[in-house]
């Protein structure tokens, strides 16, 4: 979910690179984030550490390691970036080398890498930047891969959510990420492809998707509901209505549900020209 609060005075919604704040403002609750974020399909993983040259993988926003764990158990060495010190330390407890800095900024001191990914973290960076950190981070037929969970709520609990969202927050877009599916992320993979393009470093630009589910139960989906980042900085009275009325919703559905997701990976390959 990429959207910003009402009266937010930062960037309009197809620029959330420059809403730093709300950027940097995960690691509040870093332990909470890496128990309820959901996690990448293997199927995506293995294809991306197949189509790299190597085993050495840079994490851009690496978060607490959630994609980093996936890469490494898939028999990767990987090296964090993330912004967030607290978000590093949680990563680093797990036995992660992370250095902290934004990814436009970072100094990769000559150090290069068969790839790099960034998981549900791309929209935090400025594309051309990116791109740019991105190609001479890359070795000669590396690998760039940014991904996201798109989210798509079945009908009936779209609807029981719906309700909830539009009598306590009728000003906010949050709702639209959970039903947007792919579609929702289809604008940031078009700005960072143009970016990537304009480097005239990447070659075999590509979108892939992986469709998969996962059940949730009422207390799952609520844990993870105040690291989203509009939820995260809703006020306290707000967010607690906001966790007991769609606590009730999910109970009145049965007290469990499916969510529809679906891996959206933007990929290019690094050029063997420097």
């Amino acid at each position: 979910m990429v959207t910003l609060p009402p009266g937010h005075p930062g960037p309009p919604e197809h620029q959330p690179h420059r809403a730093r704040d709300m950027a940097e403002s995960f690691g509040a609750e870093a332990a909470r984030y890496d128990r309820a974020r959901p996690r990448y399909p293997d199927a995506m993983v293995h294809r991306l550490v197949a189509a790299s040259p190597g085993p050495d993988v840079l994490d851009v926003g690496c978060g607490t390691g959630i994609a980093a764990r996936q890469f490494r158990a898939a028999g990767c060495r990987v090296l964090g970036v993330e912004p967030d010190a607290r978000m590093a330390d949680f990563a680093r407890a797990q036995g992660f080398e992370v250095e902290v800095a934004r990814f436009e900024e970072w100094d990769h001191g000559g150090r290069t890498f068969d790839a790099v990914i960034a998981g549900q973290a791309w929209h935090w960076v400025d594309p051309l930047a990116g791109a740019r950190s991105s190609a001479r981070a890359l070795r000669p037929g590396g690998r760039f891969a940014a991904f996201w969970n798109a989210m798509q709520l079945p009908p009936e609990v779209e609807d029981a959510f719906a309700e909830v969202y539009h009598r306590l927050l009728p000003d906010l877009p949050i709702l639209r990420g959970m039903t947007a599916g792919a579609e929702a992320y289809s604008a940031i993979c078009t700005r960072a492809e143009e970016a990537l393009r304009t480097t005239d470093s990447f070659t075999d630009i590509d979108r892939w998707q992986f469709p998969w589910p996962h059940t949730y139960t009422r207390d799952e989906w609520l844990d993870g509901l105040p690291t989203a980042g509009v939820s995260a900085r809703l006020p306290t009275t707000t967010m607690t209505e906001l966790l007991t009325d769609i606590g009730k919703a999910i109970d009145n559905i049965g007290g469990t549900f499916t969510m529809h997701y679906t891996a959206v990976v933007l990929t290019a390959q690094r050029t063997d020209t420097t």
